[in-house]
């Protein structure tokens, strides 16, 4: 255990058997008056950058005039449209930016027609048209997150890291010549490099907090069903009694945090293993059968990762291209690529905005623990800067106009929220990621075919 001074260092651990357990921020670990103090207060902004797939049903025709995704104002008096109603509660943490295009994801020769599909999630945050291959000479981007990454996530245990939902095998080819791993992550660190995203969420939370254990050990503590935190009981009972009210409070709520999220991961396994009849058969073992068990706890995993400041980066991918899962608590009960294909039918349409709301309604369970994190001078979503969209806009049609984006947090004021910014029609969306990265920090001069900055 790194703990040996009242002061702790920002990177305290608590070290057991295999495994490391980095703590969140405490008032002892930022002495009054000291240098440390004035960056704790206001430490770098975090960024989430999720990815849906199959546009919005607001970015049709018919759902545009009827205002399913875009507010009709502009500005900080916008109303809530249907599919944007499950994020009142967070008015003030909200910017829209409405009306962009990415261009780079359509066809650029007769051979890419049709694989709008297959290119999209590699386009979603490098605004780089993918090379037409199946073979190992992939080419698209580098990615914002992976920008901001080089830049400002050297200096945390884990540069960032990179979840899902749903997979694709991307060591193969998917259609129209693409390769799938094209469609099966939005992470590039070069543009040559896509980085694979995990979708099981035993493996994010023994990545976030294993260290060095062998396959085997951790193993045989998943079948005793005991917790990371049993071997360090004892430590954080002395740490305790060094700390203040408030940093014991803070802590306590934090390691109740991890062992309940690794209770529920327990329980997936244990009824995976059953022999009960599973609605994914070929998941692995620690995902959910229940899409939202899923998400959520992939949410749950980004928030520990930002509480602990081992990473700052992350990058999420709430579905795949061409997926036909059902949501039957959108009340649809139409397949999501099924649906998506609406074929411009307005009673169709106004079905598949049944399901981006039902969507949209998962992101505030992640908003609002970011809201109820404590960090520095203010919590967790004031730091951060959520993207939430979809490189593509009208699904049916495989077109890239008028894409959803959303963005959450006030990323260290650099975000004021509560604003609805429409763009000319034909704006490059990559002009918002190029605003993305100069609200972090990043003085990059363009990124993609972006033009310009949007006035957020």
């Amino acid at each position: 255990m790194y703990l040996t001074r009242k002061s702790l260092s920002r990177r305290a651990l608590l070290r057991g058997a295999g495994y490391a357990l980095a703590l969140p921020l405490l008032e002892s670990m930022v002495p009054a008056q000291t240098p440390i103090s004035k960056t704790a207060a206001s430490p770098r902004p975090r960024l989430a950058c999720i990815e849906m797939v199959h546009g919005t049903a607001g970015s049709t025709l018919d759902g545009t005039n009827k205002h399913y995704w875009s507010p009709q104002k502009t500005g900080a008096d916008f109303e809530f449209t249907e599919s944007l109603k499950p994020l009142e509660a967070f008015r003030d943490y909200l910017t829209i930016i409405s009306h962009t295009d990415l261009n780079p994801a359509t066809a650029h020769s007769a051979a890419e027609e049709g694989a709008d599909h297959f290119r999209s999630s590699a386009v979603y945050l490098t605004a780089a048209h993918p090379k037409q291959t199946e073979g190992s000479d992939i080419l698209a981007g580098i990615s914002i997150d992976q920008i901001y990454a080089q830049k400002f996530g050297q200096d945390t245990p884990l540069p960032s890291i990179q979840l899902c939902i749903e997979n694709v095998d991307a060591t193969g080819a998917c259609a129209y010549g693409y390769a799938c791993v094209y469609a099966d992550t939005i992470s590039w660190s070069s543009p040559t490099t896509p980085l694979p995203m995990t979708i099981d969420p035993r493996m994010a939370f023994e990545r976030l907090f294993g260290d060095g254990a062998k396959p085997a050990e951790r193993l045989a503590r998943r079948q005793l069903e005991r917790s990371i935190l049993d071997g360090i009981t004892s430590d954080v009972a002395r740490l305790k009694k060094d700390l203040s009210p408030s940093d014991r409070a803070r802590l306590g709520t934090y390691l109740d945090n991890v062992r309940e999220v690794e209770r529920r991961i327990q329980r997936i396994e244990k009824y995976n293993v059953s022999g009960e009849a599973r609605s994914l058969p070929a998941a692995p073992v620690g995902v959910p059968d229940s899409y939202e068990e899923h998400v959520r706890l992939m949410f749950d995993l980004q928030v520990l990762a930002f509480t602990t400041d081992m990473t700052r980066i992350s990058a999420f991918k709430m579905s795949r291209d061409v997926s036909q899962r059902v949501f039957p608590e959108s009340g649809v009960k139409v397949p999501f690529h099924s649906a998506s294909h609406h074929g411009e039918s307005p009673s169709k349409i106004a079905d598949f905005a049944k399901i981006n709301r039902y969507h949209v309604s998962l992101l505030p369970y992640f908003l609002d623990k970011l809201r109820n994190t404590p960090d520095g001078d203010g919590n967790l979503l004031d730091h951060s800067l959520v993207l939430y969209g979809s490189p593509m806009g009208d699904s049916h049609v495989h077109n890239h106009k008028r894409v959803p984006i959303l963005l959450f947090g006030h990323a260290n004021g650099q975000l004021k929220g509560n604003l609805h910014v429409r763009e000319k029609d034909g704006t490059p969306m990559a002009n918002a990621l190029l605003t993305i990265l100069h609200k972090l920090g990043v003085d990059r001069p363009a990124i993609g075919d972006s033009t310009g900055l949007v006035e957020v």
